[in-house]
């Protein structure tokens, strides 16, 4: 799987870490950047990210971001993203598995490396099951972003 990973300053350590453990995984990775600690904008790389999944250069995408809440935010401002906060394993295949959640955010200051490893994994690990109260759902959340 192409999967596009991006980080602000705060998330750099746990980007780098996840790049590396997915790519040891055989999984293509997109890195966006930042490369350094100085600091940078959350946002510029939740947009790169998702401007990478849109537009068809990755399949998946992983934000990091100090608490992951403003790159959360900043990702579902594009249209087609449906990023999602987790800090638990659940969430991260549940996402995708009933929402189709194609970005996953993480927050390089809330969990550590080992628990942003098995996140990742369980997010690229999972897929939509189309059953049809997922899609009747999931057409609904389109809806909003549709009235925009």
């Amino acid at each position: 799987m192409k999967i596009a990973i991006g980080s602000d300053h705060a998330g750099l350590e746990l980007k780098n870490v996840v790049a590396a453990d997915l790519k040891q995984a055989g999984h293509d990775i997109l890195d966006l950047g930042t490369y350094t600690t100085d600091p940078v904008d959350y946002p510029d790389y939740a947009a790169k990210v998702g401007h990478a999944v849109v537009n068809g250069r990755a399949d998946r995408g992983i934000i990091v971001c100090g608490s992951g809440v403003g790159a959360s935010v900043a990702a579902n401002k594009i249209h087609g993203i449906r990023a999602g906060l987790c800090h638990d394993v659940y969430s991260a295949h549940q996402g995708v598995e009933h929402d189709d959640m194609n970005v996953l955010v993480l927050g390089g200051r809330v969990i550590g490396i080992a628990t942003g490893k098995e996140l990742a994994h369980a997010f690229i690990g999972a897929e939509f099951t189309n059953e049809e109260r997922h899609v009747r759902r999931l057409q609904k959340v389109q809806a909003l972003d549709d009235r925009l």
